[in-house]
C-alpha cells in the first residue's frame, strides 16, 4: 500500500535519500517504496522522474510487474545500506569497486541516450544536448536510481556521511555543516525528528 505520508529527504544527497526511503518516523516503520505504486510515488517526491513519464509506466505495466520493481529496489536499497554503512566515515578507496558489481551492472542495463534540441536564449537560440532514456520497461525504474547512487559514490566524501543520533532514528545524511558537526537527521541540531 502507497504510504499517504510525502517521503522524506534530508540527507542533502539523493543517493542517501534513497537509503531513508524506508524510516520510522513516529516508532512505526514506514516504507515509501513498499510496492509498484509506492516507488512511484517516491521516484516523483525525488524528482528522479517526470509524472508524464510515471504515468506512461504505469499504463505498460503488466499486473504485479509494478510490484516486482519495487521489491527489487528494495533489494538494492538494503544492499547499498550495507555498503554505505560499512563505509561510512572514511574516505573510499578505490578497493571499494570490488563491492559494487550488483551496481555496475545494473548501469549497465541503461538506455541512456543524448538528442540534440534547441534551446531559446535572450538573444536567440541555440543547440542544447539533452540527455533522454528509453523506459521499455517497468525495470528501467531502476536505473535513476542507480545514477543517483553512482553519483553518491563517486561525488560524495564518504568521511561526512552519518546516521542520526537519535535514539531510534534510522536515518542517514551527509554532514556538509561547517566543521562537520551536524548529529541528528534534523536540521535543529537538538533535536533528533525530522
Amino acid at each position: 500500500m502507497s504510504q499517504p505520508l510525502p517521503a522524506i529527504f534530508i540527507a542533502d544527497s539523493r543517493g542517501l535519500d534513497f537509503l531513508n526511503s524506508v524510516a520510522t518516523p513516529a516508532d512505526v516503520p514506514v516504507d515509501w517504496i513498499d510496492d509498484g505504486e509506492g516507488l512511484l510515488a517516491w521516484l516523483n517526491q525525488a524528482q528522479l522522474l517526470l509524472q508524464a513519464t510515471l504515468d506512461e509506466i504505469r499504463q505498460r505495466a503488466m499486473p504485479g510487474e509494478l510490484n516486482q520493481v519495487a521489491a527489487q529496489a528494495r533489494d538494492l536499497r538494503e544492499w547499498f545500506r550495507s555498503f554505505v554503512r560499512r563505509h561510512q566515515g572514511s574516505p573510499l578507496s578505490a578497493t571499494a569497486l570490488l563491492e559494487l558489481d550488483p551496481l555496475n551492472l545494473l548501469l549497465g542495463r541503461d538506455e541512456k541516450y543524448g538528442q540534440l534540441i534547441a534551446r531559446r536564449s535572450g538573444d536567440g537560440s541555440r543547440l542544447e544536448l539533452q540527455s533522454l532514456r528509453r523506459w521499455r520497461s517497468p525495470e528501467s525504474l531502476l536505473q535513476p536510481i542507480g545514477e543517483v547512487m553512482a553519483t553518491l559514490l563517486a561525488e560524495e566524501d564518504f568521511s561526512v556521511i552519518k546516521a542520526c543520533q537519535g535514539p531510534a532514528c534510522t536515518l542517514l545524511f551527509a554532514d556538509h555543516t561547517r566543521g562537520h558537526t551536524r548529529r541528528w537527521c534534523s536540521s535543529s541540531p537538538a533535536s533528533s525528528s525530522f
